[in-house]
């Protein structure tokens, strides 16, 4: 691909992306289990209507959608980062762990101390945040190479299925809240679940910004972006750390949703390039465009029964996954 094409490639991107985040939201607010035509929905946004319509959009929809949008976009921008810090395309935070840390954090909060609830997201950042550095220092031999990383976040991960599952079973009687939310989805989602995540989303999304130089410089391999003066390893570090920031967050609300940080920031990347001054923006955008279509299909086309988002993204995802494990045929 020519500098001419890329460039063609990226201006239909920044075009087609937005509108294409917007009509999946609209499509989002107007199909469900009750459709609502597009005129109700400007009447209900637009002016103050006190009709059944605005009970749906309001308290159901809108901040389903939104929460969709900030998931989507905290997964891919957590996989965008993870695949360049690693060199791989095959890293995302479900793959090598991180989700799985966040995730772990999460059931134990509510299953084991319910009472504090309210600190999902907190709870679940730190599970993940230990993860992350566990897995950095189970990968450092004077320096942690990204397939030393991907290969203890692998091992990592197995581990904390088993703790997470042990878990379940030593308090059987109380998994049942649990069991909707490590399938994977939206379902029920509040304006109190958007509260209690737009902080911390808001904060990683905007972190990740200043990730951008680094990221590409680290593209250039470690011995070059040392030659430019880059500390390879604090910064690798850092990336990680706030991919486990990004990740956890969206974990917290949405529980374990995979294949969303990799297959996106992988399809922009074949699209536009590596370069994250445009990647990084790009996948956060196709992220949360393709959370919220890929729950508006999971809740709408299977009525009466509301399939977790969660399972329709793995449905999609792992037939990626093996397909470009086969094309890679390594790790490298």
């Amino acid at each position: 691909m020519n500098k001419l094409q890329r460039a063609r490639r990226r201006t239909i991107a920044w075009i087609t992306l937005p509108i294409l985040l917007l009509a999946v939201s609209v499509y989002g607010l107007a199909y469900g289990s009750v459709s609502i035509p597009l005129r109700e929905i400007n009447q209900v946004l637009l002016h103050n209507d006190d009709s059944t319509y605005r009970t749906i959009l309001m308290d159901l929809r809108l901040p389903r959608v939104l929460v969709g949008l900030l998931v989507g976009a905290c997964l891919a921008a957590a996989g965008a980062l993870l695949q360049g810090v690693m060199k791989n395309p095959l890293a995302d935070p479900g793959i090598i762990g991180v989700s799985a840390g966040g995730g772990l954090a999460a059931v134990i909060t509510m299953v084991m101390l319910p009472q504090l609830s309210y600190l999902l997201p907190v709870t679940a950042f730190l599970g993940a945040f230990l993860t992350a550095v566990a897995i950095y220092l189970l990968a450092w031999d004077r320096g942690a190479s990204p397939i030393k990383i991907v290969l203890a976040g692998v091992a990592i991960n197995a581990l904390l299925g088993a703790v997470m599952n042990g878990v379940m079973v030593m308090y059987s009687d109380r998994v049942q809240a649990v069991l909707p939310w490590l399938s994977g989805g939206l379902n029920g989602r509040s304006w109190h679940h958007l509260e209690f995540m737009a902080p911390y989303a808001i904060i990683g999304l905007i972190a990740s910004l200043f990730a951008i130089k680094p990221a590409n410089l680290l593209l250039l391999g470690d011995d070059s972006a040392q030659l430019l003066g880059q500390r390879v390893e604090l910064q690798r570090l850092l990336i990680i750390l706030l991919s486990a920031l990004l990740a956890g967050t969206a974990v917290s609300v949405a529980g374990p949703i995979g294949f969303v940080g990799l297959v996106v920031p992988h399809v922009i990347r074949l699209l536009i390039g590596e370069d994250y001054r445009f990647l990084l923006p790009l996948s956060i955008l196709g992220g949360g465009t393709l959370v919220v279509l890929a729950d508006t299909v999971a809740r709408s086309w299977f009525d009466p029964i509301e399939l977790p988002v969660g399972i329709l993204l793995a449905v999609i995802g792992a037939p990626f996954f093996l397909i470009l494990l086969k094309k890679r045929g390594n790790f490298g």
